[in-house]
């Protein structure tokens, strides 16, 4: 199984290209710098991950994705390895992803994301972390 999970900032704006031919694609291509939880002195203190999107996910990241937005992404791992013209072999690793999902509400101090179409959540519009519950719908609730 190749499925990969992860959590981080972008590092610069997006790029998005349209595939050639009839049936144009968006391509997105980004990169994300993943927190290490673990860090010794004198190392790096987050790993780059390059990603790229295809189709709608890809207008999708176009639209709402900026430098510095905290987002989760799920997908696999692909190695590009190649030789290049010196004849030195390059590996190569990139994140096709499949899923993305906001990691921070808009408001918060280091975010900007947005989400639903631009239109913030229920919770976002209250000012707090939590979704408002109303009268009644409290007793449908699966705890108590």
């Amino acid at each position: 199984m190749n499925k990969v999970f992860l959590m981080g900032r972008l590092t610069r704006d997006p790029e998005v290209r349209y595939s050639q031919g009839a049936n144009q694609t968006a391509v997105a291509r980004f990169s994300l710098a993943v927190d290490r939880r673990w860090k010794r002195e004198g190392e790096a203190d987050a790993d780059f991950f390059n990603c790229t999107v295809f189709g709608k996910q890809a207008d999708f990241v176009e639209k709402y994705l900026r430098q510095g937005i905290k987002i989760v992404v799920s997908g696999r791992i692909q190695n590009n390895n190649y030789t290049n013209k010196d004849g030195v072999k390059v590996y190569s690793v990139q994140i096709l992803v499949d899923e993305i999902d906001f990691a921070e509400s808009r408001n918060s101090p280091a975010g900007g994301a947005v989400g639903n179409e631009g239109r913030p959540s229920p919770s976002q519009a209250a000012g707090d972390s939590f979704l408002s519950i109303t009268p009644g719908e409290e007793e449908e609730l699966p705890f108590n």
